[in-house]
């Protein structure tokens, strides 16, 4: 209950913020990798043009193996989102994930119909997809378009193959990083209690909300920690 007060700040800041400074048009974000079983790092852009009235945005994620790790893992995972800028945050119209030399899995998005179509190796699905609905390459940049609540947030995230709804709740916290101190908001996944999965993202308060944290255990039962290393910013207006 102490953080109530800042959060009803927050929520006002972040609303504030969104329609009084222009957004950057492009962002790049190096990132440092750990895993329980090597090292490595991820370069991440995101591109926000103008374009006949509406906001765009793209998405690139490259992931590698760095030192001894590339010998055994030296294919790179490419994952990409893009979509529209909305007031209620990033409207996504199609993802995907490449592994090395693998088909990508791909989500496309049908907003009309709320239909999300999901192509995983040699199969097809659809499923009625809710309001909110983002990849997890989107969400990790959501709050920077739109107010974050109170308490806690809850999103249908695209992992995989599967559409899931995910509750977070929200938490304030200090990081020390490889550039400096930040002031960051903590969402943490709550899980089911028997579940292997595990996420929690530092988003920088003062800095566009900006993810420069994210620890996560996927499925498979592998560690995952990010953690921001650079950070580069352009305003120059992109159409």
């Amino acid at each position: 209950m102490k953080f109530a007060p800042l959060f009803l700040l927050l929520g006002l800041f972040i609303s504030t913020w969104a329609m009084a400074t222009d957004l950057p048009s492009r962002i790049k974000i190096k990132y440092a990798v750990k895993t329980d079983i090597g090292e490595g790092e991820i370069d991440e852009v995101i591109v926000i043009k103008h374009i006949e009235g509406k906001a765009h945005y793209s998405i690139n994620s490259e992931a590698q193996a760095t030192g001894m790790f590339k010998l055994i893992e030296p294919n790179s995972i490419i994952r990409h989102s893009e979509g529209f800028i909305t007031p209620k945050g990033l409207r996504p119209v199609r993802a995907y994930e490449k592994r090395g030399q693998k088909k990508p899995s791909v989500a496309e998005f049908d907003w009309k119909n709320h239909v999300i179509t999901l192509h995983h190796k040699e199969h097809q699905a659809k499923e009625i997809m809710p309001d909110g609905t983002l990849d997890r390459l989107s969400m990790s940049y959501n709050f920077m378009f739109t107010a974050l609540p109170k308490h806690h947030v809850e999103r249908h995230i695209i992992n995989g193959d599967t559409l899931q709804l995910s509750r977070y709740t929200i938490t304030k916290e200090t990081l020390d990083t490889p550039i400096g101190k930040m002031e960051t908001v903590v969402l943490t996944r709550q899980e089911e209690k028997h579940s292997k999965l595990k996420r929690k993202l530092w988003l920088a308060l003062n800095n566009h909300m900006l993810p420069v944290r994210i620890v996560s255990v996927e499925d498979n039962g592998r560690e995952i920690e990010k953690m921001v290393t650079e950070v580069n910013i352009s305003y120059k207006t992109e159409h």
